[in-house]
């Protein structure tokens, strides 16, 4: 930084001699490292003007907060008092809030034109908090539109004038301080030379550095700490700063002096600011235990999957152990996983997914939904971030926004990726990339807690497998190898081609989970399971203890394995229908016959219509 001054404070004094006004907004609620003799000194907007001000002559700086109402800067009795002689109105200093019949706005405007107006002397006027002046700079009550109509000619007709001190010629500027640049009246900006825009940036990673190293002094084992050991933590405070204000730094920093974090587990500190949870689930012991037989566990309840199972697992514990996109860098926000299960329908997918959140967090049900195909339409990323302001909705936020908000800890799975509509998955692209997303209310929510897992069929239909299969139906089209490349070649298609999103295909790198058919072995596996299924809720909710006779279940199993294209889901669906509905029909049948043992011994289907009969 030249001069030390941030960059938009540096343009601030370069407008004085060419712009009347100035409106600047973006990051104006954060505070700045200014230059101090003996290092740095944090500053408000209101400080960091003045300072850049005082140097270019200027006595002072008179502020109108649109809240707290009139002050000045420097706050002492002789400038307050040549500041009153500026801006005194009826012959009365107008400190306080503005007050007035004819509209709360109008001493206001006499303030800021007896400011510009100044002669012998260099004063400038900030009105901070600016977009808080009106309810809707689109609409306007009376007062307000002549209040700004008074803004807006005052640029226009304002000039600069040297002063006995100075013969430079400057404005006696009027400057804005709003959070976004359409807080006020398009007409007042837009085509107006004589009003500046000044945009303050979140601090960039120089910056971040320089507040770590400042910051760095309250940190357990900073001062013990040697050479490399210093510049290692600020380089990593840095790092995982990013897209944060100094004003969470500092948070950042009493938080870990109060925690008593040590210097090298700053990203703890970094972490609990984000999610408000002090506690790190990922360090658990008990989930260490459970990942080490995470493989075994989820192999006796997916059938068929042993490779995808051990790949999914194997990107679970890198997460565990915080390695998850290590080779990049020092960007530790990103998503602690990232799965992309790919392959035919009915083979497993979503439920891995919810085998991998019982290794995780204890409970199969602990993750958060979000079927992709009723987000088709575009402006249907509303529903993940929230309605802009001004729509129906607005304050109620975004579902996904919400849902992490309230578990930052959870796995998020989003089924059949490919049914989003292109510009939805644009949202993706930050989460990936920085572990954050902005809702609608302006709000940062992190993701890099988070496990996410997309789904996908892209590769081989039902119909290419049942095509397929007719020359041998017990055996599965393809070898693993073919399978592989062929989903592999689907997704590359369809993210490059298709949706012209190759980036996003970027972020999910070597992530891709490609997922077996069901073989005829795999499948009466499955078989066995649904119908200990059926008999586990038989029992659990009428005692009743169900037996299949061998001529019923292998009628039964080729039945549901005849067609496996439509994979775990189609075996099912023939169980439900051949068995389940004439067995709970017979059951109805039987009022009161609860308890016991029944057998099936016969099944038919005619007229459309499974019947059992039971001994």
């Amino acid at each position: 930084m030249s001069d030390g001054y941030p960059a938009w404070l540096r343009e601030v004094r370069t407008a004085l001699s060419i712009n009347s006004q100035v409106v600047l907004y973006g990051n104006v609620r954060d505070v700045f490292l200014l230059p101090a003799p003996h290092g740095w000194e944090p500053c408000d907007l209101q400080t960091g003007l003045h300072r850049v001000l005082a140097d270019e002559g200027y006595r002072h700086l008179v502020v109108a907060d649109a809240v707290a109402g009139l002050g000045v800067l420097p706050a002492d009795p002789v400038t307050a008092k040549a500041a009153a002689e500026v801006v005194q109105h009826d012959n009365k200093p107008a400190w306080g809030p503005w007050k007035d019949k004819d509209g709360p706005l109008g001493p206001l405007s006499d303030v800021i034109e007896r400011v510009a107006a100044a002669d012998g002397q260099r004063s400038a006027v900030l009105i901070d908090f600016a977009s808080r002046l009106m309810l809707d700079p689109a609409h306007l009550d009376p007062s307000e539109h002549a209040f700004f109509a008074r803004c807006d000619r005052l640029s226009r007709v304002a000039y600069p004038k040297p002063v006995p001190e100075d013969p430079r010629p400057l404005y006696n500027p009027v400057i804005w301080a709003v959070n976004n640049e359409r807080d006020l009246p398009v007409w007042l900006t837009a085509g107006n030379d004589d009003v500046r825009k000044i945009a303050v940036p979140l601090p960039e990673f120089g910056v971040r550095e320089t507040a770590a190293r400042w910051l760095a002094n309250a940190l357990a084992g900073y001062r013990e700490a040697d050479e490399d050991g210093r510049r290692e933590l600020e380089r990593r405070l840095a790092e995982q700063t990013q897209g944060m204000t100094l004003r969470g730094m500092m948070a950042i920093a009493r938080l870990a002096a109060r925690m008593r974090t040590p210097i090298g587990e700053i990203d703890e500190a970094v972490r609990c600011y984000r999610v408000g949870v002090h506690d790190n689930p990922w360090r658990a012991s008990h989930l260490r235990d459970r990942m080490r037989d995470a493989a075994g566990t989820i192999s006796s309840r997916v059938k068929g999957q042993r490779e995808a199972i051990q790949r999914s697992v194997d990107i679970l514990v890198r997460a565990v152990l915080g390695l998850s996109g290590a080779q990049a860098g020092g960007n530790a926000s990103r998503p602690r996983g990232v799965l992309f299960f790919a392959g035919p329908t009915g083979v497993g997918k979503t439920e891995l997914a919810k085998e991998l959140t019982q290794q995780i967090f204890g409970d199969a049900r602990a993750y958060t939904r979000f079927d992709m195909s009723e987000f088709s339409a575009e402006h249907s990323a509303d529903r993940l971030i929230g309605a802009p302001p001004g729509y129906v909705g607005h304050d109620a936020g975004g579902e996904l926004t919400n849902a992490v908000r309230q578990r930052p800890f959870s796995l998020l799975l989003f089924d059949e990726i490919e049914k989003a509509n292109p510009r939805i998955l644009d949202k993706f692209l930050q989460i990936l990339d920085d572990g954050r997303l902005t809702d609608a209310s302006g709000s940062t929510v992190y993701f890099s807690e988070t496990v996410l897992v997309f789904t996908s069929n892209l590769g081989v239909t039902a119909e290419e497998y049942a095509i397929q299969a007719e020359a041998d139906p017990l055996q599965p089209p393809f070898t693993r190898e073919e399978l592989e490349k062929r989903v592999r070649h689907a997704v590359e298609h369809h993210f490059v081609s298709v949706l012209n999103r190759p980036e996003l295909l970027n972020r999910l790198g070597d992530n891709i989970v490609v997922f077996n058919f069901i073989d005829a072995t795999t499948a009466e596996e499955i078989f066995d399971v649904l119908v200990a299924h059926v008999r586990e809720r038989l029992r659990a909710e009428h005692g009743v203890d169900l037996r299949l006779a061998d001529a019923v279940r292998l009628q039964l199993l080729e039945g549901a394995t005849r067609n496996l294209g439509m994979g775990g889901r189609g075996i099912g669906s023939h169980l439900e229908s051949a068995l389940v509905n004439p067995l709970a029909r017979e059951l109805f049948r039987r009022d009161g016959a609860a308890g016991g043992e029944i057998t099936v011994t016969g099944l038919r289907h005619a007229d459309g219509i499974w019947q059992v009969s039971l001994a």
